[in-house]
């Protein structure tokens, strides 16, 4: 099978040769890592050592100091941080002080249209490989950005005892990110396979806010956000670390095609309890624990691990880090590993 034969097997749970990988996105020290270990030059040339199925592309977002969409928007307060690009939930934000839901424009809200290029972004993915997954990599982190806008605690507060702000910040933050994915789907309309979104719902143990809340304020926006690309005939990979098994059905009923990363070691996320309830109702990508196994174990134990979960999903699961980003402190070989398994 080719990489793409491959990717659309696998997370529509039917035969493949073997599951579909990706490598993730590892941090600019670990790909320097991975890169002098795999003796090549470049992130491309790496991805094509390891032979994984997906290309991610980055959108070209060119928004000073940080230039990435995921930190578009800048609502923490200034004086309360070290430097003015420094991207945090728990700072306080914009709107702390702010319980009138019209105060909402009184943000300097940024239009998409003046910092996403367009060009490069058609560049950028039809110079992807042909014969590999073509994913955007948007985040459209609404659920973030909102606990941002006033800082994660104030922001849970005023979900709680004045909904009718939240939900302006929550929905205006929403429409910033379906405005701008436009922009990129309207860029790279044919050329685009899937794209990566979602926001951080849960922590080790459990969800971060009970499900009903998340229901009742946050996935109205997801719904909108994965429909959009599923508009564009785009696969969506919706993203989530910590324990999120109680509204993974949600995810799924919203139109998730994949659910990511599957933190390995957090509460009810392992492997085994996943294919017990979902295994053909939604693909997953992830598995390979990146908190501990990765970081402190042998490549034998890797590759074990690796093993065991293509037993658990000789498909439905693309094989993967359990975290997005590849951190310093994995040992390439380790990496090595992981990928010399998966294809034996």
């Amino acid at each position: 099978m080719n990489h793409r034969e491959r990717f659309f097997a696998t997370i529509h749970n039917l035969s493949v040769d073997h599951p579909a990988s990706w490598l993730g996105l590892p941090v600019p020290s670990a790909e320097q890592a991975l890169m002098k270990y795999f003796r090549v030059s470049n992130i491309d040339q790496l991805r094509n050592v390891i032979d994984d199925d997906i290309y991610p592309i980055e959108v070209p977002y060119n928004y000073p100091p940080s230039n990435h969409v995921a930190c578009a928007l800048k609502f923490a307060k200034v004086s309360h941080l070290d430097t003015p690009d420094e991207r945090t939930l728990t700072a306080p934000g914009f709107f702390e002080d702010y319980s009138d839901a019209a105060d909402v424009e009184k943000f300097d809200w940024p239009d998409p249209a003046l910092y996403l290029d367009c060009k490069e972004s058609a560049r950028r993915v039809s110079a992807a490989p042909a014969d590999r997954i073509k994913m955007g990599i948007l985040w459209s982190a609404h659920f973030q950005d909102a606990c941002a806008a006033f800082g994660m605690e104030q922001a849970l507060r005023v979900m709680l005892s004045n909904p009718d702000m939240f939900r302006a910040v929550i929905d205006r933050i929403t429409n910033f990110y379906l405005k701008t994915n436009e922009i990129f789907y309207e860029s790279t309309k044919g050329m685009l396979d899937a794209v990566l979104i979602g926001n951080d719902f849960g922590s080790q143990t459990g969800l971060m806010v009970d499900p009903y809340s998340l229901r009742e304020y946050v996935f109205p926006g997801t719904k909108k956000l994965i429909d959009q690309a599923k508009s564009y005939g785009l696969t969506v990979m919706h993203h989530s670390c910590g324990s999120v098994f109680p509204i993974i059905q949600d995810l799924i009923d919203m139109g998730a095609d994949i659910i990511h990363p599957i933190q390995a070691l957090a509460s009810e996320m392992d492997a085994p309890n996943l294919k017990k309830h979902f295994k053909g109702k939604v693909a997953f990508c992830g598995g390979v624990d990146a908190q501990n196994l990765l970081v402190n174990n042998s490549p034998e134990k890797v590759a074990a691990k690796v093993m065991e979960l293509k037993e658990l999903f000789p498909t439905g699961l693309i094989i993967s880090p359990s975290h997005e980003a590849i951190l310093p402190d994995i040992p390439p070989a380790n990496i090595h590993a992981l990928f010399s398994e998966i294809k034996n």
